[in-house]
């Protein structure tokens, strides 16, 4: 019997090597493989200088003149902040739910690690903040599930290396610097701002429990696709904090029941706008910046990375001449006067043949102008890439599917196929405004179009890079109409003619260089047959002047002058420019008409200012090249010209309708079959150039009083001013035009100039909105 007792103790004492070598085991071959991640067994780890600047996606940011944030350019949109600029109430809430003991370990929480492995995760991963940290910082998604326990071995020796070099409010600040919230949001200050639209100092104890919440899985927990999981996720987050007495029980029952989100809309449209990197203004500029910032990248060097700058990852400090308060009123003028001119353009097209194209089409233009604009589109190339067929795409093309559809009642949820889409979206009329200081070309504002989500095409400039110029240079344009006339009555005003000059108000021919005479008849019958003077042919936008001008001075002396205002646009020189025919972008239209109100001197239009790296040092600046085109008389009458043009012509309705006393001189612009509506307007220190139009010429109103530049262009011009003017933080000479400092060659007093001069045709007693 003592014998048998005997031997199974023995055989329990040698069973005591093999059960303490199976528990010691686990924690053995935890350091063997720690220290061969640590000597680089599993890849390459981050050098010590690696540590103190992590490789990290820095996002570019766009400012105004006025110091607002415009927009970013960015691979994750990541913004970041100081610790100070961090409330509280996120870091309590990350501590208390993520990593409980994060003061008191150096990287590796024992007892979560050991609860983890104990429960095979059920019970959370055990990572700390430093570990989430690493993992941020330094690497990629693993693809398989070894790859992925190597990864990890590999975050535990940088989480050690982490607390060595860094305190704990400097790891807590890396980490919430680069943690992803979701929808391409990353850090706390892109989240707090898409969110909840408020700085990461002002987040609530309910909005930083969200937020912490969403770090656990940002698609599981989204506000936007899984509002019920966000509410119950951001209420286990403030449990947490009751449970490590950061908020009591009582704050908890409060708390619990607030909404996650008061403004879903808002949300969306924040959420939307930060796909693109678009802040609240001025999306189609920013787009059109974009070319040119990505242009610098390429001809300049990094000397921290030794290759050319990243957009999207080097943190860029873009500083821009947009005014935010101007981009807000231009976008606002928009928005406000559109939506009445689009119905009037549904209604005017409503049971027409080809609507919205036009009657004298057939069937067969209409359907390739259809089919053109579907190829040229992102699914039609997507589906040639994907292999399919002509007749499979036709399938597509003809199928009816879900879709939100723009209109300027909100976004509607429809069933059209795209073929359908494409004749939807070809109803609606464009805009193109751009404002500019012409004293500084500094650009102030700029609508490429009416809404961005849905019409991505800019109205303004569209640049393209030019490989000759090496630069971004006007990839087109619209037809001027009457807008180009001014360049015409210049080439008089540099002759030394007075805009008080009699002419005769007859037809006129052009034959020379043509192979038959060519002969213009005007839009109207103002003074047909009558002397006018110069300021009055061009108020009334008389035809038969501008062509009397162009053969008095030839049509390459006016494309020469064109030029040399800045236009790069192709120009014929043919006598028909006179009238308009040439398409140039809004964009070099107002620089051009910025040289008369810049007393002949012509300055290109400039919207960067300059270029600082992350750190804040100056990379480059930029300033607006200037030129003398004429002289400061000449300039100074061409103003003279065009206040005319409002005082008693085509751009009356000004002073009628809008009730604007100040000084203003512009042009308005009308083409053939009103596809195009134009109005550039200048004040002393502003000039704005407005188009209207639909993307395709053969969309346009059947009626001139609905379809000229007066009524599609110049109201929005008017809107926009009128908000500037009543602006009393911006800073603008709101008086008249200087006078040159010499004394005038011409006379300007048309009443002393005249011997038959009549005071009713420079009163004001004039029914404006009925003007031709």
């Amino acid at each position: 019997m003592a014998k048998k007792k005997s031997a199974k103790k023995s055989g329990t004492r040698r069973l005591y090597p093999w059960l303490w070598a199976l528990f010691v085991s686990p924690f053995v071959g935890f350091f063997l493989f720690l220290g061969l991640a640590a000597a680089g067994a599993f890849g390459p780890l981050p050098t010590f200088e690696e540590l103190e600047n992590p490789r990290s996606n820095l996002a570019s940011i766009v400012y105004s003149s006025d110091g607002q944030v415009l927009g970013k350019y960015y691979v994750e949109n990541r913004v970041n902040v100081a610790f100070e600029e961090i409330s509280p109430n996120v870091v309590n809430a990350l501590i208390a739910t993520e990593d409980e003991r994060f003061y008191r370990h150096s990287g590796i929480d024992g007892k979560s690690l050991l609860r983890a492995l104990v429960s095979l995760g059920g019970e959370g991963g055990g990572s700390t903040v430093s570990q989430q940290l690493a993992k941020n910082l330094f690497h990629n998604a693993p693809k398989t599930k070894i790859k992925r326990v190597f990864q990890k071995f590999k975050e535990w020796v940088i989480a050690l290396r982490l607390e060595r070099n860094y305190t704990k409010k400097e790891i807590l600040t890396m980490y919430l610097n680069t943690a992803d919230f979701g929808h391409n949001i990353f850090g706390i200050n892109s989240a707090s701002k898409i969110y909840f639209d408020k700085k990461p100092s002002e987040l609530s104890i309910t909005e930083a429990s969200m937020l912490v919440g969403l770090l656990k899985a940002p698609t599981r927990y989204s506000p936007i696709k899984n509002p019920d999981r966000c509410k119950v996720r951001r209420n286990t987050v403030l449990q947490q904090q009751v449970k490590n007495k950061v908020i009591s029980r009582q704050q908890y029952e409060k708390l619990k029941n607030e909404p996650v989100i008061v403004d879903y809309d808002r949300l969306n449209t924040r959420i939307e706008k930060n796909m693109y990197g678009h802040g609240e203004l001025a999306p189609y500029f920013l787009e059109e910046l974009k070319k040119d910032l990505n242009t610098w990248c390429e001809k300049n060097i990094n000397p921290v990375t030794g290759k050319p700058y990243n957009l999207f990852k080097d943190g860029l400090r873009i500083y821009t001449t947009i005014d935010s308060r101007m981009q807000r009123y231009a976008e606002e003028s928009v928005q406000e006067y559109m939506p009445g001119l689009q119905d009037k353009f549904f209604k005017s097209k409503k049971g027409k043949k080809n609507a919205p194209f036009s009657y004298d089409l057939n069937g067969e233009e209409v359907d390739k102008l259809v089919r053109n604009a579907w190829k040229n589109s992102d699914a039609y190339r997507n589906m040639k890439d994907d292999g399919m067929t002509e007749a499979e795409i036709e399938e597509v093309f003809n199928k009816p599917v879900k879709m939100t559809a723009f209109s300027w009642r909100g976004a509607r949820d429809t069933v059209l196929s795209p073929r359908d889409s494409i004749v939807y979206s070809k109803y609606f009329l464009m805009n193109g405004m751009m404002a500019m200081d012409p004293h500084t070309g500094y650009v102030k504002a700029w609508v490429g179009g009416i809404d961005f989500r849905y019409f991505k095409y800019d109205h303004v400039r569209a640049g393209k890079y030019n490989k000759e110029k090496k630069g971004i240079m006007p990839a087109g344009g619209r037809q001027v109409g009457s807008t180009f006339k001014p360049f015409v009555y210049a080439m008089a005003m540099q002759e030394g003619r007075s805009p008080c000059e009699q002419v005769p108000n007859v037809k006129v021919c052009i034959e020379q260089g043509l192979p038959k005479p060519w002969c213009p008849d005007n839009s109207g019958e103002y003074k047909e047959g009558s002397m006018v003077t110069l300021r009055e042919a061009l108020a009334n936008s008389i035809n038969y002047i501008s062509a009397l001008l162009m053969k008095q001075y030839g049509p390459h002396a006016v494309v020469n002058l064109v030029k040399k205002m800045g236009v790069t646009a192709p120009l014929e020189p043919v006598p028909s420019i006179c009238l308009g025919t040439p398409d140039v972008s809004v964009y070099e239209m107002v620089g051009a008409f910025s040289t008369f109100f810049n007393k002949g001197i012509y300055s290109k239009p400039v919207f960067l200012l300059r270029i600082e790296d992350k750190n804040g040092n100056v990379l480059q600046e930029f300033t607006a090249e200037h030129k003398e085109v004429m002289n400061e008389e000449s300039a100074y009458l061409m103003v003279e010209l065009m206040k005319g043009v409002v005082l008693q012509g085509t751009a009356g309705r000004l002073r009628s309708r809008y009730k604007f006393t100040e000084p203003v001189a512009g042009k308005t612009g009308t083409t053939q079959n009103n596809s195009d509506g134009w109005f550039i307007g200048g004040v002393p220190d502003l000039v704005t150039g407005v188009w209207t139009g639909a993307e395709d010429r053969s969309v346009h109103f059947y009626s001139t009083a609905e379809g000229q530049g007066a009524n599609m262009a110049l109201p929005i011009w008017a809107l926009f001013m009128r908000r500037v003017y009543d602006d009393k933080s911006i800073e603008m000479n709101r008086g008249d035009f200087e006078k040159p400092k010499t004394p005038m060659t011409v006379e300007l007093n048309c009443k002393e100039y005249l011997d038959d001069f009549r005071e009713e045709d420079y009163s004001n007693d004039v029914d404006f909105d009925n003007l031709p």
